[in-house]
């Protein structure tokens, strides 16, 4: 398990490259790559192929190509890219997805929470963030939309929208693309696409993807690796077009991820008077012993039917299916004790259905449809108090079924000025079942100790809630010229209410009542252009956000002596920010890319509790509310991101040789609302160099490609335990460290 070496002797080997007498220029070539570069960039985010100058949203693509000249691996990279976006692996897991945009998302996985950002594969909705760090593999682009969506996509989503698109099949001709990766820690990647026309109107294609690597780290108390990687991903999908107007395709995916539990890295002493451990010298090694078995699995199917009733008018339907499954571990104390471990299990299913009618006429263009969605998520988890010889074993459920109708429509008032009006409907209606009991003994019986004995039931409820809202978005467009598009919004979020899996009744009884939905209202002036004869792309925005009822997880003391966690709608925050990104062609072999962004968001209320002296007992203490928005923070939200990267492209032997070296910044950063000094992230730059090289024939390609070459050493997730109770656990969960993947690919 050893890296390639110092960032100083990786820039030798590039700049080598770079020097060999091979090297040489072909204008010709460079001319028709930066003509190829310039062509308008076609998305399809608001549910019509338009280009990406024209649409009033803030919106960040990145291409198939550009992400393979990056050797982005997964939508991670997303993070280094996006102004205001931070795309991670949640805390304690290999492909759990955290998302935050502009400061609004969610960072609990735990079932039963929505996402704050939608993720959406070809345009159906994933509602559950497991098995949902995607890899990278037979894509087209991928779309992130900042600030509340809601009147074009199937689900409410208040912070943004990730747009996760694959490759169209060819129809006319039988492809094949195999590519092979090799890289630090011996990963070892094996990607293979391609598509099959049967008749002329039927195609069949699929795509595999085998991920394997050794840990960055190890377990040394078991022996084995520790964040490593193991993981099996398909896609299979046959398209049928009987006529002119209509198309209809079917898709099905699956992800196996055997990959070993992260436990994380401990930074903190153990108690006074327990075991002594010192602290270890990687980030990447545990002292975990609460085992190595961890499986997370999900499957999909989809079936899209497109047909075009006239040229203005086509209807589109997308039904989908989902269901996935989790098993595993995380050792919060890090010791080869159970001091603190939390065995776990998840299961979700989804079933989705929607209807779009989309028309587009003379001076007008929209969609209008239907949403409906029947998903489940439940599980189970001990809290193993090994100090304590107590374990707390908690299950629960949520249904939901969601009903919304939605439509967005663009007016053109003139030849220049554009009006889009929309809104949307939402009923969501949630049913969630929580039982949480005390054991006494290592684990409780769900997971394997049938001899623990049963104690006080803790929580036992069923309940169900309803929430409907109506939620708008308006915007203005102006075109001076065809070079320069202004636009202005407003737009509303609305996240659904739900029940806290994690409710203990005895602490905090009103838990069994549930949480109310949360707002956010953003106001946002934006422009896209195009300069100097296409060769300077730049857009912009500024917005404010005003963010009411936010569901929050706070800790509260209780008149019973204890701490509990408790989730409430118990803040309101507001957030101000401005983006700006573009690309620019220096030259006809010189490209450059940038994107900054900047948040000064604050908490105008935070309210939580806490346990003051009575004079005039009994009781002898009360619990007051207080107001602590004064120190509270924004979590996984850095005031300044930025990326810069440049591609420089010249012909060698044969082909194309692309060189692009990149940085992306990130400001100070909280992991939670309030100040934790020994989780909370400072400013990094991660630094990162790519080298492809293309045939002619565009039929071969080779990469090399380095990642965090300055060796960073960042968090991007923790969790905070302390206490004699809990064995002071205080845990980070750590990015990836400095790795070179050499790529070899061929297509047929």
């Amino acid at each position: 398990m050893k890296r390639f070496g110092d960032p100083a002797r990786l820039a030798l080997l590039l700049a080598s490259v770079c020097a060999s007498p091979f090297v040489f220029s072909s204008p010709a070539l460079a001319q028709e790559m930066a003509v190829e570069e310039s062509d308008e960039l076609i998305v399809t985010a608001r549910r019509r192929e338009e280009n990406l100058q024209d649409v009033p949203i803030a919106i960040t693509v990145q291409t198939a190509e550009q992400l393979d000249q990056r050797g982005a691996s997964d939508i991670t990279v997303l993070q280094q890219t996006t102004p205001n976006a931070t795309v991670q692996v949640a805390r304690g897991s290999n492909s759990t997805l955290i998302a935050f945009i502009r400061g609004v998302g969610q960072q609990d996985p735990l079932w039963g929470f929505e996402p704050g950002v939608g993720l959406y594969v070809d345009d159906v909705y994933i509602a559950r963030p497991q098995a949902a760090v995607l890899d990278i593999f037979d894509i087209s682009r991928i779309e992130v939309l900042r600030g509340p969506q809601g009147t074009l996509y199937g689900r409410n989503s208040v912070g943004g929208a990730v747009r996760y698109v694959t490759s169209e099949m060819d129809t006319e001709e039988a492809h094949l693309r195999a590519r092979f990766n090799y890289g630090s820690y011996n990963q070892t990647d094996v990607i293979l696409s391609g598509s099959l026309p049967l008749t002329e109107n039927l195609v069949v294609g699929g795509a595999l993807a085998l991920y394997v690597r050794d840990g960055y780290g190890e377990n040394l108390t078991t022996g084995e690796e520790h964040y490593n990687k193991d993981v099996d991903a398909y896609r299979i999908s046959a398209q049928w077009t009987p006529t002119s107007d209509l198309s209809i395709r079917f898709t099905a995916d699956g992800v196996d991820d055997d990959s070993a539990p992260r436990h994380g890295y401990r930074l903190a002493d153990y108690p006074a008077g327990g075991p002594s451990y010192a602290p270890l010298d990687d980030v990447y090694d545990t002292r975990a012993g609460s085992g190595d078995e961890n499986h997370v699995e999900t499957r999909g199917s989809a079936l899209h039917v497109d047909y075009e009733i006239s040229p203005s008018l086509t209807l589109r339907s997308i039904t989908a299916h989902r269901e996935g499954q989790t098993n595993g571990t995380i050792d919060f104390d890090n010791t080869p004790n159970p001091t603190l471990d939390i065995p776990a299990f998840y299961s979700d299913e989804q079933f989705t259905q929607e209807f779009q009618l989309l028309f587009e006429y003379d001076r007008i263009q929209g969609v209008a449809g239907l949403f409906y969605l029947d998903g489940m998520a439940e599980g189970a988890f001990d809290t193993v108090l090994g100090g304590l010889a107590t374990t707390i074993f908690t299950q629960g459920r949520v249904d939901t079924e969601s009903l919304a109708a939605f439509a967005d429509v663009s007016f053109d008032v003139t030849d220049t000025l554009a009006l889009s009006v929309g809104g949307r409907w939402t009923r969501d209606e949630k049913t969630g079942q929580v039982y949480r009991q005390n054991f006494t003994g290592i684990r409780s019986p769900f997971f394997g100790n049938s001899a623990a004995i049963p104690g006080l039931v803790r929580t036992n409820y069923t309940n169900s809630a309803e929430f409907e809202e109506f939620t708008p978005r308006v915007s203005l467009t102006w075109e001076p010229s065809d070079d320069l598009t202004v636009y202005g919004s407003f737009s509303q979020g609305f996240k659904s209410g739900g029940f806290d899996m994690r409710g203990d009744a005895v602490f905090t009884p009103d838990t069994v009542n549930g949480y109310a939905p949360e707002f956010v209202d953003t106001y946002e002036i934006g422009f896209h252009s195009s300069l100097m004869q296409g060769r300077f792309n730049l857009s912009g925005a500024v917005f404010q956000s005003d963010y009411t009822d936010m569901q929050i997880t706070r800790q509260e003391p209780t008149t019973l002596g204890g701490i509990a966690s408790f989730v409430d709608n118990a803040a309101a925050a507001e957030i101000r920010g401005a983006e700006l990104e573009g690309r620019f062609h220096f030259t006809d072999n010189l490209t450059a890319n940038f994107a900054v962004g900047y948040i000064d968001g604050e908490f105008k209320e935070y309210i939580s509790n806490t346990v003051v002296a009575n004079p005039a007992p009994p009781p002898a203490t009360i619990v007051v509310p207080i107001d602590l928005s004064g120190s509270a923070a924004l979590q996984n939200t850095p005031d300044l991101t930025a990326s810069l990267s440049f591609t420089y492209s010249v012909e060698v032997a044969g082909g194309q040789l692309a060189i692009t070296p990149s940085a992306a910044y990130r400001g100070d950063s909280q992991m939670f609302e309030f100040a934790t000094p020994l989780l909370d992230q400072g400013a990094y730059t991660l630094y990162n160099a790519s080298i492809t090289w293309t045939s002619e024939s565009d039929r071969f390609r080779l990469g090399l490609h380095g990642q965090n070459l300055g060796d960073e050493v960042y968090r991007v997730g923790g969790y905070n335990f302390p206490g004699a109770t809990f064995g002071n656990s205080i845990i980070g969960f750590y990015g990836p460290p400095q790795t070179v993947t050499a790529s070899v690919e061929v297509r047929f």
